[in-house]
């Protein structure tokens, strides 16, 4: 099975899900199909369809998250050496040379992307083209939009 990577944020997030899901959602559905089971005849009672196709999202929910987290492969930047190439895990300030904005990306696992949080996934193009470069180097990125170019201002290990 392949290792996914993840962050330490990434993984936490997940397991406080799946804590959520085991010990309230679970429960709740339970519960609310037995009380629409009280209610009679199973084949046209609309809470009863409602709380079981509710409780098959749930625990599709949790198989999902329990088999990100077991091929989970979680990489704690933090405890790396600073190289100041950029590498999984790391904040990297940028600046288009375009058109001198500067943005900041956190390079994070597939699951763990939020690119209004600032965080990309370390199989986007950005992050593809950045991955191995050093602070101070000139980026070409390839987006559908065409080619931007970006210079690496800063790598930091947060």
């Amino acid at each position: 099975m392949n290792k996914v990577p993840m962050t330490v944020a990434g993984e936490q997030r997940l397991r406080e899900e799946l804590d959520q899901l085991k010990g309230v959602e679970r429960p709740k559905v339970i519960n609310a199909i037995a009380e629409a089971r009280e209610h009679g005849d199973l084949k046209e009672n609309a809470e009863y369809h409602a709380a079981r196709e509710q409780q098959g999202f749930i625990e599709g929910r949790i198989q999902e998250i329990e088999g990100k987290l077991g091929s989970a492969q979680v990489i704690d930047v933090t405890k790396l050496p600073k190289t100041g190439k950029v590498i999984f895990g790391v904040t990297v300030a940028l600046l288009n040379l375009d058109t001198d904005d500067e943005v900041v990306y956190r390079i994070v696992g597939e699951d763990e992307a939020d690119i209004k949080a600032g965080r990309i996934s370390v199989t986007s193009p950005i992050a593809r083209a950045l991955i191995g470069k050093e602070e101070g180097d000139a980026v070409v990125v390839n987006t559908p939009g065409g080619e931007v170019e970006y210079e690496i201002l800063s790598v930091e290990h947060l």
